[in-house]
């Protein structure tokens, strides 16, 4: 029988061990049915067989984003202030007020990045040049991380915080010396600044129907064509349905409800995940929940084995899980059939995680995930493997940069330096599964910029110069093993996506180099001409 698509004359990366290159391959009904030279391939072409010459271009399998929040990234793409993580204040301040300018006096202005080195050094000073820039209105600003705002004084106002009010459960409104506010939120303070904005929006699910139709969109331009969606509330998930619904979902997305609440208001935990279940589909998997074991090390949230920089008496952050509660709760997503992907930025977060997976391993093979596998102590490496716990590691901050630069001024030199073990891991047997966790960190979920500092430990913008823990450097073909086949694994799609062989999908991606010919100081420069999903082309870029 014919196929409906023949892609001939290319270089293709199959990520197959059994063939890792072909020149030709046959796509029907979505799946491919025939890989290899072109002669293998020829006999596939009927008459209404559409034919595709790659004129000698490098194909590889389409990306697997292992980690990616696709409401708030679609909304930062679709409707907010962009800042980029590398602007000083007056930079921020400037961009607030010309944003303002256009704005009704009460609107919000809502936008990211600020950097970490910036948040840190926020004063009530600081905040008053807010107020001024933005014209009184009420201002959300995230930062690199994505669990800590900076506000105006308007939006704390629409909030009801004032100076005598207490911190939130899990977060901290940030007050100086004199005990004045400064605008800064940490952790779950930042939610009550979201539920705020969130009161101000007429319809918030057609606003997350426009955010997440234009995040996949986005992830398809950078040909990314499965995703895990790393913090799925229930608007997202129901914008997804709906996509799939309609034809329009060009992605397979994993879903990660929530058990706690965190920063974004609705329902979590079982109650969650009972809602998302009825949304389920061939595309829209809601396979996983999302466990907060901890914070993040620019607020001294992570918790670490050792105590942070300067710190008063033994301060090794919180951990926000005792070891039998995580047990338990590992142990009933188990029951209900579902994988975790457990956030764990320091290292005694990621020990408690492998800890209790130890427990967990007595009687369950749960998917297990271990997202930011930053921090990790040498003894724990080769547990990943021994354990079947999938290093998740994003977001993009294993070369030096803004973000770095804020947690070297937090934790200890000596673990900073031996950060993103990945040559360890890897040569451990563990599954690494890259991420780009977007918005945090980084403007766009761009992976190209991921890959090459998987292979150089680099940061691309030459503003950033030298290496992070270079031993742990990976090749290039490594590199996009953790951009495939691994999180294809990771997801639970392994059987279906990740590589380019019969009876698998048809995701692949057209280039506009062959990253095993450049060199890898050039990889971050790759653009995508072509993106094909289930065998339809779902992006061209005709520029490239």
């Amino acid at each position: 029988m014919p196929a409906d698509l023949v892609v001939t004359g290319g270089r293709i990366w199959t990520q197959d061990p059994a063939r890792p290159w072909a020149e030709a391959l046959a796509v029907r009904e979505g799946k491919i049915v025939a890989i290899g030279s072109g002669a293998d391939v020829e006999a596939f072409t009927g008459p209404r067989t559409q034919v595709h010459d790659a004129a000698g271009a490098m194909l590889m399998p389409g990306l697997i984003d292992g980690h990616v929040h696709l409401g708030l990234g679609g909304s930062q793409a679709a409707f907010e202030l962009p800042l980029d993580a590398t602007d000083d204040l007056d930079a921020i301040l400037g961009k607030v007020a010309e944003w303002a300018a256009d704005l009704e006096p009460d609107a919000w202005v809502v936008g990211g990045i600020v950097g970490s080195t910036v948040l840190d050094g926020l004063t009530t000073a600081a905040l008053a040049r807010l107020d001024r820039a933005a014209g009184g209105r009420p201002v959300l600003l995230r930062d690199d991380t994505m669990h800590n705002r900076w506000v105006s004084s308007r939006a704390l106002e629409l909030m009801g915080v004032g100076p005598g009010t207490a911190d939130p459960d899990g977060g901290r409104y940030v007050r100086d010396t004199g005990g004045d506010l400064t605008g800064v939120l940490h952790e779950s303070a930042s939610g009550e600044a979201e539920s705020a904005f969130t009161r101000s929006i007429p319809d918030v699910q057609a606003r997350t129907d426009a955010s997440v139709a234009v995040a996949v969109d986005t992830l398809n331009a950078y040909g990314v064509t499965s995703a895990q969606e790393a913090a799925t509330m229930l608007g997202v998930a129901r914008s997804l349905a709906a996509l799939e619904a309609s034809g329009g979902l060009n992605a397979r997305v994993v879903l990660s409800m929530p058990v706690r609440p965190f920063i974004e208001d609705g329902a979590v935990g079982e109650e969650l995940v009972a809602e998302v279940a009825e949304l389920a589909g061939d595309l829209v998997r809601p396979d996983f929940v999302k466990i907060f074991l901890d914070g993040v090390p620019t607020t001294r949230t992570s918790a670490l084995l050792t105590p942070y920089r300067c710190a008063h008496g033994t301060e090794r952050g919180e951990m926000y899980w005792e070891l039998d509660d995580l047990v338990a709760q590992l142990r009933r997503c188990a029951q209900l059939g579902l994988g975790a992907k457990v956030h764990a930025t320091g290292d005694a977060s990621a020990r408690r995680v492998l800890d209790a997976a130890e427990r967990v391993r007595e009687d369950s093979d749960l998917r297990l995930q271990l997202a930011h596998a930053e921090f990790i102590h040498a003894d724990d490496v080769p547990r990943f493997a021994a354990l079947d716990v999938v290093a998740d590691v994003s977001p993009y901050i294993w070369y030096p940069g803004v973000i770095q630069d804020s947690i070297a001024e937090h934790v200890p030199q000596e673990i900073v330096e031996s950060s993103w073990p990945m040559r360890d891991l890897l040569d451990g047997g563990a599954i690494v599964a890259a991420g780009s966790d977007w918005p945090c960190a980084v403007p766009t979920p761009d992976p190209w910029t991921g890959l090459e500092a998987m292979v150089t430990r680099r940061n691309p913008d030459e503003r950033f110069p030298g290496t992070l823990n270079p031993a742990q450097k990976l090749t290039v073909a490594e590199a996009i093993t953790a951009f495939t086949s691994h999180p294809a694994v990771a997801l639970g799609l392994g059987d279906t996506a990740g590589k380019l062989a019969t009876g698998y999908s048809a995701d692949f991606i057209e280039l506009d180099r062959n990253l095993f010919e450049i060199d890898p100081t050039d990889i971050h420069a790759t653009r995508v001409r072509r993106t094909y999903f289930a065998g339809r082309l779902v992006h061209e870029n005709p520029d490239v």
